[in-house]
């Protein structure tokens, strides 16, 4: 592997080559006015870049320069770029921080110092990198969607695994935005359907009186307005899966028809006589409790048995250690990707409010709130009230284990998965936070079972 390619901005002959020879176990690119050096991104994209604000045709002052690093940022918003500055000029390095540089060091430098920056900003590009080609490579496995290092959803992943190739219908119990669709789809990908349709519908989304011709289609006149033979979303999905999104919310006529289609595989049109046969494989999720429902009339006892023949509860975002940070970390190299924005970081504070918070909507509201804090924030990092979340909010208390070593062992992983999420997987860093060693971090990740 070639040397790591650095580039130089800097219009003074005699600095040039002093950065030159500081750094000659880069492979350093050298420019000294604003055309050269987007070139040189343009044609080798360096990771990281040393730059002088004071470039012509404006050396005295910053105007030059700065633009030159919103071009960079703008052409490789994850590039890293180090500005070196004299003291008179600590506005306007305070200023290039804020438009996205990555860090400023005093002229005149030290080699020793500005080099660990300039490893360090390597390093961490690096690392981003790494974990945009994770994001990338999430489409190969239908689960790698899911982003937890939690044991129970973990667990969850691999039950999904061993039901997905039966024909077994199966209910997904879980709160709203938990990501059941997510699981859904899972059971549907990991099938022997998988080349068919994975046709879903919401039957708390759907008026009453429009369900029952979506789920099961029309003939010609069978009502006013239908004008021609419409298919049903459960023929739709022949041969492959069909997902029914809160089925509780479903009424009782329908209950009985949707009852008999699990019973005899077929279904009759609205409006139509003849049975057709339909092969699919029923999913359904709701967040209300069926088994309470039908002890009061509000739910068919026998559809209960029949759509339950597996039931999977997806557990929520409060009762999983360590995930709200991993999925903030996660959200927020994603929307940095869409929204062209050069990388973010969290602040001390926002990660702690991140983990403190108890999250009601779980990881749609972790992504929604994500989100508007990447599009909002000013500056490199986003604070705590970038976030918009109640900074009194707490997370809601778990069950204590009684075993002494079981909860010694619960608590050791829960902080060092904690720890880990904080560090977006890096492991010094997190080996830091906790106050160990990085082997013995790794003898603890190893112990745990974590990768």
């Amino acid at each position: 592997m070639g040397k790591q390619k650095l580039l130089v901005i800097e219009d003074d002959p005699g600095l040039q080559k002093q950065l030159h020879w500081s750094f000659d176990g880069y492979d350093v690119l050298l420019a000294g006015e604003r055309e050269t050096a987007l070139a040189l991104v343009r044609r080798h994209q360096p990771a990281v870049v040393t730059m002088d604000l004071g470039l012509p045709p404006d050396p005295d002052g910053a105007t030059e320069g700065l633009a030159t690093l919103q071009q960079i940022l703008a052409l490789a918003p994850d590039t890293k770029v180090i500005i070196l500055s004299g003291n008179q000029e600590r506005a306007h390095a305070l200023k290039a921080i804020a438009l996205g540089a990555y860090d400023f060091h005093q002229k005149p430098f030290e080699a020793d110092m500005l080099g660990l920056v300039i490893a360090r900003a390597f390093y961490l590009h690096a690392m981003q990198q790494e974990n945009r080609r994770m994001l990338q490579t999430q489409a190969d496995s239908p689960l790698a969607g899911i982003v937890s290092r939690d044991p129970g959803m973990l667990k969850l992943c691999r039950s999904v695994e061993k039901v997905a190739p039966s024909s077994a219908s199966v209910m997904l119990l879980g709160d709203s935005g938990s990501g059941k669709e997510l699981i859904a789809r899972g059971l549907h990908a990991l099938s022997s359907r998988q080349a068919q349709r994975f046709v879903a519908i919401n039957c708390a989304a759907i008026p009453e009186n429009l369900l029952e011709s979506e789920l099961f289609g029309y003939e010609r006149g069978a009502f006013t307005g239908a004008a021609r033979q419409t298919l049903g979303k459960i023929e739709l999905a022949h041969g492959g899966t069909f997902f029914l999104d809160e089925v509780g919310d479903m009424p009782m006529a329908l209950q009985a028809k949707l009852l008999r289609f699990l019973q005899e595989r077929v279904i009759e049109r609205v409006g139509g006589r003849t049975e057709i046969a339909v092969d699919v494989r029923i999913v359904c999720a709701t967040h209300q409790d069926l088994k309470m429902l039908a002890e009061q009339g509000r739910f068919r006892e026998d559809l209960f048995y029949r759509l339950s023949e597996i039931v999977l509860r997806i557990p929520p975002l409060r009762e999983r250690a360590g995930d709200a940070a991993l999925l903030a970390h996660h959200f927020k190299n994603k929307f940095c990707a869409s929204e062209g924005r050069s990388n973010l970081h969290f602040s001390a504070g926002a990660l702690q409010l991140i983990e403190s918070y108890g999250w009601p909507g779980n990881v749609r509201e972790v992504e929604n709130c994500i989100r508007r804090a990447v599009i909002m924030s000013d500056g490199p990092q986003i604070a705590a009230d970038d976030l918009g979340l109640p900074a009194s909010a707490q997370a809601a208390p778990v069950d204590e284990a009684i075993n002494l070593r079981q909860a010694r062992e619960a608590a050791e992983y829960k902080v060092m998965v904690r720890a880990l999420a904080r560090a977006d997987g890096n492991i010094a860093k997190a080996a830091e936070l906790l106050g160990v060693s990085r082997p013995t971090l790794y003898d603890l990740m190893g112990h745990h079972g974590i990768k």
